[in-house]
């Protein structure tokens, strides 16, 4: 009553108050009568008479007890929004996690750090039995998120104590710790630091010459936090269930270095090692790695516009911004719980809503859909649908009794205005097109809140950077072209389907189904796929939605031990890409061993057939078209004499202008390429060299390789309002308080 006669007092005031009333009774006890006021003292004196002290204390205790839950006795309490949200034992570990939370963010300002690490575990302890307090403890930090409060928050695995009970929790899978190693940067980076990362490798390091397999993880951390150590569970358990290693990134982390600095490092690192085959994390280097890519919550973002980084390499666009040549794509693509769109929306489209309804999909997305029907029907409960289904009420009648028992009951028009009236009479069930997104649905989740998902985005874009929500697909992946979507390799994603961030997996998921179809049946139409052949969508991507589960289940299989199944599972999906990979290789190197059989023996038929038909060109003895095409600039090779005097300085000129004034490209002597098509549909080539006294010049220009950048601004009304947004975050301002 004293905080709504006062109108929710500050914490300050709080404190004041809570100290006055304790100091008020405390005084009372010892100075005043020990029967208490006048009127309570024959109560009083007659209650010692009937009951001793130790049961006015049970029965006091007891009656607070029942007092404090009435309404639930009663029925009268409106229904708990999480009773049916969680199963069983998620919700239990989202007691213990938010126990956690509430403890560490009340000793974060204590100092020394030994005395903090140990008070967070005391505060943590009586938050497990003060589970409210806990409750409104997180509720108030949350919304005055910083940085600070959330590297406390997803870091406090790492601190002492909750890594020794980790460890004794976790089950022995590998006989070797995780190794911290360095990943140069690859030649024409516009960065030069190293990358740290760990190394999670059952076996010794000279046993990595012989590895020809890497799995390359990037953790999240809401893009602010977490290292790689915060999920040894998982990748310990990875590590000893395929015996690949197992690289997992230690990025920086924003508001330090905000977007799109960590995605340049895990992209850095990626082609360091097709560019090293290996050779930078211990392989032999004598075979290109295979590499499988995964990535949970933030990270899963950064693997996926990783991969897209890596299929647009060696385009004309990246080229010259990057410097680099093709990368080979990695073998697939393993995400939880991926952050996929960064422009947080209420209401989905009609193109959204058809990729989750998508026939194909129906039984993945089942209960997603249902739990999007359900949000109308709770408001209208209990009553008939729609007025088509009195419509065929009326026609379902007519069919069953034949003819009508009388004139005025027998006419199709007045049984249908029957119906129409009864159906006025009806209240009707909302009819509409429109869909919440999951990020408002589970807007009440315990893990993933809406005030983290906005702190989260904008310390990672910063308050300089301007992007586009609405193009920028590197920085939402969920918005990548249909192009680059049909070219992705096999990729599977697993989340929960109360995870806020379900609706742009399953959205992203749809899209690179919708792709790759569209691909098949081009190729079909070309006659490249068999006529016959069905579109398998399970060969391109995999979605396991788990019911009764939010985010980031994976990181805590300590207190939440089904989650152990899942990180199993997602070993067997590890080994099943590299499987596919071998068998592709094997089926693509039969094909080139045949076709270079085929080829050799028809290089020497053309050239014959050139030979004796020189005079007549139009005369020939086979039905094959012959197609001729220019093959792609060949670098011009350096020679000292062609760098001398005049020549040599009309030569770099020439150069430089059909370059586009020092983009980096040089031109050179063209070859002439014969590519005939066999009676089996089968391309072979034949190349004509230029003629061998032809001398060859080279002129590389050096490219600049920089990065995207974008200019501050901070004069504009924008810019100051994005750095009044990041710097609370920051913990900067003095309007900012910590509860």
């Amino acid at each position: 009553m004293i905080d709504h006669v006062l109108g929710r007092p500050s914490t300050n005031f709080r404190k004041i108050q809570v100290s006055v009333v304790v100091c008020f009774w405390s005084l009372y006890l010892l100075k005043g009568h020990r029967d208490g006021p006048p009127g309570i003292r024959a109560i009083s004196a007659r209650l010692r008479q009937k009951l001793t002290p130790w049961q006015t204390m049970v029965l006091t205790l007891l009656w607070l007890y029942i007092s404090r839950n009435f309404s639930k006795i009663m029925g009268l309490e409106s229904p708990e929004p999480l009773a049916n949200l969680y199963s069983r034992s998620y919700f239990r570990a989202t007691w213990i996690t938010t126990a956690l939370d509430a403890g560490f963010w009340t000793a974060m300002k204590i100092r020394p750090a030994w005395l903090r690490d140990f008070l967070s575990v005391v505060f943590s302890i009586y938050y497990l039995f003060a589970a409210e307090q806990a409750d409104e403890k997180v509720r108030r930090v949350r919304a005055t998120l910083t940085v600070e409060h959330l590297r406390v928050s997803w870091n406090k695995s790492t601190t002492p104590y909750l890594a020794a009970a980790t460890r004794l929790l976790r089950p022995r899978f590998t006989k070797y710790p995780p190794r911290a190693i360095r990943i140069p940067r690859p030649r024409g980076s516009s960065y030069k630091d190293p990358v740290n990362a760990w190394l999670y490798f059952d076996g010794p390091l000279h046993a990595l010459r012989n590895q020809t397999r890497l799995v390359l993880d990037i953790p999240g951390g809401g893009y602010v936090a977490m290292n790689p150590r915060v999920t040894d569970d998982k990748l310990l358990a990875w590590a000893g269930k395929t015996g690949v290693p197992i690289l997992s990134l230690d990025y920086k982390k924003a508001p330090e270095y905000p977007y799109p600095y960590a995605l340049h490092e895990c992209y850095d690192v990626y082609r360091t090692i097709m560019e090293s085959w290996g050779r930078c994390v211990g392989f032999s280097g004598k075979v290109r790695p295979r590499v499988v890519i995964t990535g949970e919550s933030a990270g899963g973002n950064l693997a996926t516009g990783l991969t897209i980084m890596a299929l647009q390499s060696g385009s004309s666009e990246t080229h010259g911004q990057y410097g680099e040549d093709a990368l080979p794509p990695p073998e697939g693509l393993v995400l939880a719980y991926p952050s996929l769109d960064m422009n947080i929306g209420s209401w989905m489209s009609e193109e959204q809503m058809s990729l989750i309804q998508d026939k194909r999909a129906r039984k993945t997305n089942e209960n997603v859909l249902r739990r999007k029907s359900e949000e109308y029907n709770r408001l209208t409960p209990n009553v008939r649908s729609s007025l088509d289904e009195v419509t065929m009420d009326y026609f379902n009648h007519k069919a069953h009794e034949g003819k009508p028992s009388n004139a005025a009951q027998g006419t199709p028009s007045s049984l249908a205005n029957q119906a129409v009236a009864a159906a006025e009479k009806q209240p009707q069930r909302i009819q509409t097109r429109l869909a919440v997104s999951s990020m408002i649905s589970y807007f009440n989740d315990r893990i993933l809140s809406p005030e983290m998902m906005r702190a989260m985005i904008i310390l990672y874009i910063g308050p300089h950077n301007r992007p586009d929500f609405r193009t920028d697909y590197l920085l939402s992946p969920i918005l990548a072209p249909e192009a680059i979507l049909a070219r992705f390799p096999k990729t599977y994603i697993l989340t929960g389907e109360r995870d806020p961030l379900v609706d742009d997996t399953v959205i992203f998921a749809g899209r690179i189904r919708q792709a790759k179809l569209h691909r098949f049946r081009e190729r079909q139409d070309l006659g490249l796929e068999k006529a016959r052949r069905a579109f398998n969508e399970k060969d391109h991507v995999e979605v396991n939605l788990i019911p009764g589960i939010s985010h980031g289940f994976m990181i805590f299989p300590s207190i939440f031990p089904e989650a152990w199944k899942h990180i199993y599972r997602s070993a067997a999906w590890i080994m099943d890409l590299f499987a596919r990979s071998v068998v592709d290789e094997g089926v693509a190197h039969r094909r080139t061993s045949r076709r270079s059989v085929d080829s050799q023996q028809l290089s020497k038929e053309v050239n014959a057939t050139l030979g004796s038909r020189r005079s007549s060109m139009a005369e020939s003895d086979d039905n094959r078209p012959l197609e001729m095409h220019m093959s792609k600039f060949t670098p011009l090779k350096k020679t000292p004499s062609s760098l001398n005097g005049e020549q040599s300085q009309e030569t770099n000129e020439n150069n430089q202008t059909a370059s586009g004034e020092g983009s980096g490209k040089s031109l050179s002597k063209r070859s002439l390429t014969l590519s005939i098509l066999d009676k089996d549909g089968v391309l072979h080539s034949t190349t004509i060299e230029p003629c061998a006294n032809d001398v060859e010049d080279e002129h590389v220009l050096s490219g600049g390789g920089n990065s995207v950048t974008r200019l501050p601004s901070e004069e504009d009304l924008i810019g100051r309002r994005m750095d009044g947004l990041a710097g609370g975050l920051m913990g900067l301002g003095e309007g900012v308080r910590t509860p």
